[in-house]
């Protein structure tokens, strides 16, 4: 994404939480790249700009969407099991089956996108598959980011330890080196 005038600088590895919340700026950004190209092409020929960045998108969700799964199940949610109440861990449950269902998903519209691209056409049956994909990500990405932007982000401020924080932090780092 380029740079934006006037936009908070994104957070580092010092607010792991923030880089959680910035990641899913990116995530709503390529996914909508992702629906407004199958919404407006209609399975005819891409051009130029529209394969340019569904492949942008596409490539974000191979790696920065993996590594931001990572983040959560293998950072975050382990130390929120452990100082949650029991009452919370179903959300964390939740959030897990949402990135499983989005992974399948996701799987579906790369397909897709590919077969698009290589026949310079989407046969009808194929289009109405990919716009259900992308509305079905698009609906489960809003209500997982608002689960954890409004409920368990706080909750992981709130009940995680400065030094788990920054425990958090330096594993976001390797997973970046």
């Amino acid at each position: 994404m380029g740079i934006q005038i006037g936009a908070k600088p994104d957070s580092g590895f010092d607010d792991p939480i923030g880089m959680l919340s910035d990641c899913h700026r990116r995530i709503e950004h390529f996914l909508n790249i992702l629906c407004v190209v199958a919404e407006r092409a209609q399975g005819a020929a891409m051009n130029e700009e529209e394969s340019a960045a569904v492949e942008a998108a596409l490539q974000y969700f191979r790696v920065g969407g993996q590594r931001h799964n990572a983040d959560e199940e293998d950072s975050v949610f382990p130390r929120l099991r452990a100082s949650a109440q029991p009452e919370d861990l179903s959300e964390i449950e939740s959030l897990e089956s949402d990135h499983k269902e989005a992974g399948t998903l996701h799987e579906t519209v790369e397909r897709l996108y590919r077969d698009w691209n290589a026949a310079k056409s989407l046969s009808g049956a194929d289009h109405a598959a990919l716009l259900s994909a992308t509305e079905r990500l698009r609906r489960l990405y809003t209500e997982h980011i608002r689960m954890e932007e409004q409920v368990v982000f706080p909750r992981a401020s709130r009940l995680l330890s400065r030094a788990a924080i920054d425990a958090i932090g330096e594993e976001f780092r390797a997973r970046r080196g």
